[in-house]
């Protein structure tokens, strides 16, 4: 069970290219500050892209 207060955050991947959001993972808000950014594989695209976390 979480504890109340914790960082942990869930957010959303997009694609640079096409811009769909194909991803969800979560991150510690307080040791990762800025946005993450993963190469992942696109389903829309078909190939692997650079994906960012969006709002």
């Amino acid at each position: 069970m979480a504890k109340k207060g914790e960082a942990r955050i869930t957010i959303h991947l997009a694609c640079t290219q096409c811009k769909e959001r194909t991803y969800t993972t979560s991150k510690n808000k307080k040791n990762d500050t800025g946005r993450l950014e993963l190469n992942k594989y696109c389903p829309r695209c078909r190939v692997q892209t650079l994906h960012r976390e969006t709002k």
